[in-house]
């Protein structure tokens, strides 16, 4: 690990070096791609100087020791010799998992995808209340929202929501809510008090760019019509809504939420190209088996992730057997335990992988 840790910081110099080169900051382009890498290893060069100066601290305690006949400062460096232990193996671990593969998505925007499942009208409610907690928990952490498309019951639930949640690491933090979302509790629509379930399904997929897939225009088509639902000027009144058909791979995409036709057709071509890049992404991990059980669900559409159970105030995720109950902090966007939680239980899973292999 530490020979890893002495080529990085070898590199992370380099970097340093390159980036004060004259020739080099008139090249935005290469200038540019330095920054990012030098950025990619600031944090752990960071942990890795905290370590060597730790080790530098016991090693300083350890010579006062044998030096010091002063029993008043030898307690002191024992003191703080058993301080920098602690310290140090604690830093140790963080480097761990500083080193583990990074998932090369984690920095980019996410395009979310809800949809009522089982449960009819009930459902649709469902995925409209994770639609509102998903958009708190992105306004927690200052990420912007930009809608694709609503499909909506008329009672105010949502048979179907795509919207993109754009913000740095976006994609490392939300990646864990793909899966089934199950709810449990007396719906509106139940006149006789008795509690329903019903589930919602929830697709995270990173935004795709250009160079990520390749796509051929002679593939798509492309249907205008009239959006639906509340609408204003323009609105309900041209053919501004676009229906976009892949041929290869049978994907059809609507976006109405725009007045401009030509901005809908951008949108569908953006969910288009993240669809294809998850497809790509699933192939890529079912191909590595052994990978693939070292995460915590992290894309499985069909998999019962969670279950919030109103009528107990409690929210349970069964990947990693965490309950709250603290149901309404949820489901206004406090997400955090439950993500930092899939998070650790993430690196700790590959990090055992990692010690097999």
């Amino acid at each position: 690990m530490f020979d890893k840790l002495e080529d990085l910081l070898m590199r992370y110099e380099e970097l340093e070096a390159e980036m004060l080169n004259p020739d080099i900051m008139n090249d935005q382009n290469r200038y540019r791609k330095l920054m990012k890498d030098h950025s990619d290893l600031s944090n752990i060069i960071e942990k890795y100087k905290e370590y060597k100066a730790t080790q530098a601290s016991i090693e300083e305690s350890l010579a006062m020791l044998d030096e010091e006949n002063d029993e008043e400062i030898r307690e002191m460096a024992k003191e703080e010799l058993g301080e920098c232990k602690q310290r140090i193996i604690k830093i140790e671990e963080e480097l761990k998992i500083l080193l583990l593969p990074k998932d090369p998505n984690d920095d980019k925007n996410v395009i979310v995808e809800i949809r009522g499942g089982a449960g009819g009208d009930e459902a649709a409610l469902f995925a409209a209340e994770l639609y509102r907690m998903y958009v708190m928990y992105a306004e927690r952490n200052h990420w912007k929202i930009d809608m694709m498309n609503v499909n909506e019951n008329g009672i105010g639930g949502f048979k179907e929501v795509i919207f993109m949640i754009n913000g740095k690491g976006a994609y490392s933090k939300l990646k864990y809510e793909s899966g089934v979302h199950r709810v449990q509790r007396v719906p509106v629509t139940e006149s006789g008090g008795r509690i329903h379930t019903s589930t919602a399904t929830v697709a995270i997929m990173p935004e795709a760019e250009e160079v990520d897939v390749e796509l051929d225009m002679n593939d798509c088509k492309f249907d205008v019509f009239r959006s639906s639902g509340n609408g204003g000027q323009c609105v309900n009144t041209t053919d501004s809504a676009v229906r976009l058909t892949h041929a290869p791979s049978g994907i059809v995409i609507s976006c109405q939420d725009e007045k401009s036709q030509l901005k809908n057709k951008d949108k569908a071509i953006r969910v288009l190209r993240s669809k294809l890049y998850e497809l790509e992404l699933e192939k890529a991990q079912n191909a590595e088996a052994e990978s693939r059980r070292s995460q915590v669900g992290t894309g499985d559409r069909s998999e019962k992730i969670r279950t919030y159970n109103f009528p107990q105030g409690r929210v349970s995720d069964h990947r990693i057997k965490l309950t709250v109950y603290q149901i309404d902090d949820v489901m206004n966007g406090d997400l955090e335990e439950f993500i930092s939680s899939l998070i650790a239980a993430d690196q700790a899973a590959k990090m055992m992988n990692m010690s097999q292999q």
